[in-house]
């Protein structure tokens, strides 16, 4: 979660700073700098044992300037207005940047999903559907998986929505599983999109994924993908991943010099994420502090984890002989460690480029949902490099025409797209 910096008070300095770079007119900042709407509610759930537990829910619907608000619904025990509000402001910006014709929204419950059984989740589930259905819609809000659901909760979600309108109504969410109207491809959606954005990256600086080596951190979905479309796209050596041990409540580096098998860790992770560290040892993996991907001496970096991973403190141990940092994570880079990353001249696919994958294909999905006809993993994925291949050449177009860091060409793209749609609709 958002830790000691507020999320939404960070959304908000960084979309000051390209508005200025945009002499964006003070009134229509004003729109920007905040959602259009918010809603707070309370859902009383029945627990096994009989008793009523309420829990407080969240939706904040930033803008649907481009299109109905999109974003996922995280359940975790930090949750807060504020993380919830940042995560709409930058989904508007992601859907932007990528050209797909949806607004930014986002979604919570304040509570730990890992105490709750599979009753109480999927009640608890419904409870927010019950709430906040009037308010979204295939046409409206489209929510999603986030931190702490799952495609089978979102199921549930689409279930409950179906039954209270009277009708099967499959795009009023996604990331739902595949025969349930989900899409194929959904999975490796994040991940490949961090490769395809990589690919290009690599093109613009004259690098070749064959002699290049990749440091990862992470081993959820994001980082695993991104490891095995290195290694199985690019032709590239990935040396290292990181993960979280539940049992030890710390993190390791799983490092092999030729290069690690992604598909292999796989098999030797739970269901948590924690890779089995004696099996990887037998298979001659040497496990290090959970700090060691990031001095790697290799010629990129993907934090694929937490927000906040790349900061003043860490960005000194970046070795010299990187040149691309690929955003995987939300956030991993704080403005400090930014600075210091210009400075070196590394170049950096900033996040809601790099891993805009993930809500492209769930456009996809509520697509297929919209047609009832549903295309082959080969068609989504091939779809998906052709979006993040034309998004990323538009932000590395503007970044270059205008003499600016990555990051703010982004930002000057996706801002630029909500703008002109606002225009065109009459709002400004």
């Amino acid at each position: 979660m958002a830790g000691q910096t507020n999320a939404f008070e960070m959304a908000q300095r960084q979309f000051d700073h390209v508005a200025d770079l945009l002499k964006l007119d003070p009134q229509v900042r004003e729109i920007l700098r905040w959602p259009l709407r918010e809603f707070a509610f309370r859902i009383p759930v029945r627990m096994d044992d009989g008793t009523i537990r309420v829990f407080q829910g969240f939706r904040v619907q930033h803008n649907d300037a481009r299109g109905p608000n999109k974003g996922g619904i995280r359940f975790h025990p930090a949750e807060t207005i504020d993380t919830v509000r940042a995560l709409a402001t930058w989904m508007t910006w992601k859907c932007a940047v990528a050209d797909i014709p949806l607004g930014g929204g986002k979604g919570g419950v304040i509570v730990d999903p890992a105490t709750l059984s599979v009753g109480e989740k999927e009640r608890l589930c419904r409870g927010w559907v019950q709430q906040m259905w009037r308010n979204i819609g295939n046409r409206q809000d489209v929510p999603a998986p986030d931190v702490g659901t799952t495609p089978q909760m979102m199921g549930w979600m689409m279930d409950e929505y179906s039954k209270l309108v009277g009708e099967y109504t499959p795009g009023v969410i996604t990331g739902k599983p595949v025969g349930g109207g989900g899409s194929l491809g959904r999975t490796e959606a994040t991940g490949f999109g961090v490769i395809y954005t990589v690919r290009e990256a690599m093109k613009h600086l004259g690098m070749d994924p064959k002699t290049c080596k990749v440091a990862i951190q992470g081993f959820g979905n994001v980082a695993q993908y991104a490891a095995i479309g290195y290694a199985e796209i690019l032709g590239g050596k990935v040396i290292c991943v990181s993960c979280w041990d539940r049992a030890d409540r710390t993190s390791y580096t799983f490092t092999k010099e030729d290069g690690i098998d992604a598909r292999f860790l796989m098999s030797i992770t739970d269901q948590y994420g924690t890779i089995d560290k004696e099996a990887a040892k037998a298979a001659g993996y040497v496990i290090e502090p959970g700090d060691a991907w990031i001095s790697k001496d290799v010629e990129i970096l993907i934090p694929a984890a937490l927000e906040g991973q790349i900061n003043a403190e860490t960005v000194q141990k970046i070795s010299p002989r990187v040149r691309l940092i690929a955003e995987g994570a939300n956030g991993p880079t704080t403005p400090e460690a930014d600075e210091v990353i210009k400075e070196r001249g590394i170049f950096v696919i900033p996040d809601f480029l790099c891993n805009a994958g993930g809500v492209t294909v769930s456009y996809f999905e509520g697509v297929q949902n919209d047609m009832n006809f549903y295309w082959t993993k080969e068609e989504v994925l091939e779809k998906l490099d052709t979006k993040m291949t034309l998004a990323f050449k538009s932000v590395l177009d503007m970044a270059l025409q205008e003499n600016v860091f990555m990051r703010d060409a982004a930002y000057m793209v996706a801002i630029a797209r909500v703008v002109k749609a606002m225009e065109l609709r009459g709002w400004i």
